[in-house]
């Protein structure tokens, strides 16, 4: 199906909708918001790296509140077991029969706070529900329906007594960013309303979960010209390659910015991609996949140093594939 331009004005219309009522409770951080928004209508999870304080929580209470889905937040704790995470099957002794008893995980949107302090068996219960939204007890599947997202946070400080995300689960987020500290005129507004403790609970839904769900599908079909596949996939090997990197994006990574800039795409009222939504996803998507080689880590190369630097030697396209 080709997407039409009217059909473009709505998505637009209908993602800064969405984006303007996230940001009643997230002042000032509206790239951020944008970024949250574009990976749910990929079909994908966020993960959300930041110190203490900064409107983590706030962010995706707040995300959850603008739809109309249900929402569930799990506190990850050290002690935390997989079952607590996606439910457990229960004997029951009247009906002589077991009975499966869901988890916090059945939700459309789960927030998993500070999920660096479970342990990994706990965290890889994850793996499963973010690949295919499914949970699997005793050998029988339970889909966790549609829309679905998980957005987890962890700290970058006080590491002590935390388990660091294994590489095939970082994998499974679409994008990693920070929200950072508000500007100085931000900063002045929240103080301005700090009686109000509650600032996720002035969001309201706008939109339902099945229109999500139609909007995930609308974006799906946005047209990608060939070239710009091939500047994908030219950015994509060449972190594989790179001095200062030890393991570089894999194919599940390509594929997840390729759906992530036909969203993108679409949100600012196109019905194509460029290479520009390329570059400006770029960090976002694939920087978190990349693992650094000791020294250069050491000498303090960062993975979004490495992804901007490619980004700068490879040229984008400017005509479209013959």
């Amino acid at each position: 199906m080709t997407v039409t331009q009217e059909q473009a004005d709505w998505f637009r219309g209908a993602f800064d909708g969405l984006v303007a009522n996230i940001d009643q409770a997230i002042l000032g951080k509206r790239e951020v918001i944008r970024l949250v928004v574009t990976t749910l209508l990929s079909d994908g999870h966020m993960l959300l790296e930041d110190f203490p304080g900064t409107g983590k929580t706030v962010l995706a209470k707040a995300l959850a509140n603008t739809i109309e889905g249900t929402h569930s937040r799990i506190q990850f704790t050290p002690d935390l077991l997989p079952s607590d995470v996606t439910g457990v099957t229960i004997y029951d002794q009247g009906k002589g029969v077991f009975e499966f008893h869901r988890g916090p995980i059945f939700a459309s949107v789960v927030l998993a706070d500070e999920i660096n302090r479970a342990s990994p068996k706990t965290q890889s219960a994850l793996l499963e529900v973010m690949e295919e939204g499914v949970v699997t007890v005793d050998g029988v599947g339970h889909s966790v329906g549609s829309p679905f997202m998980v957005i987890a946070t962890q700290n970058p400080v006080e590491q002590a007594g935390t388990y660091k995300l294994p590489e095939a689960q970082l994998d499974r987020f679409l994008m990693k960013t920070s929200l950072g500290y508000p500007d100085h005129r931000t900063t002045v507004s929240l103080l301005l309303d700090a009686s109000n403790r509650a600032r996720a609970s002035r969001v309201s839904p706008i939109i339902a979960g099945t229109s999500i769900v139609a909007m995930s599908q609308l974006a799906s079909e946005v047209h990608v010209d060939a070239s710009v596949m091939e500047y994908l996939s030219e950015i994509v090997t060449a972190t594989r390659s790179d001095k200062d990197v030890l393991l570089g994006v894999s194919m599940r990574g390509a594929l997840q910015l390729a759906r992530a800039i036909k969203t993108w795409a679409i949100a600012a009222g196109r019905t194509y991609a460029t290479p520009d939504d390329v570059r400006d996803l770029a960090v976002p998507v694939l920087a978190h996949r990349i693992i650094l080689d000791p020294e250069s880590d050491f000498a303090g190369v960062t993975a979004a140093d490495v992804v901007s630097r490619i980004l700068v030697d490879i040229t984008p396209p400017v005509t479209r594939a013959t």
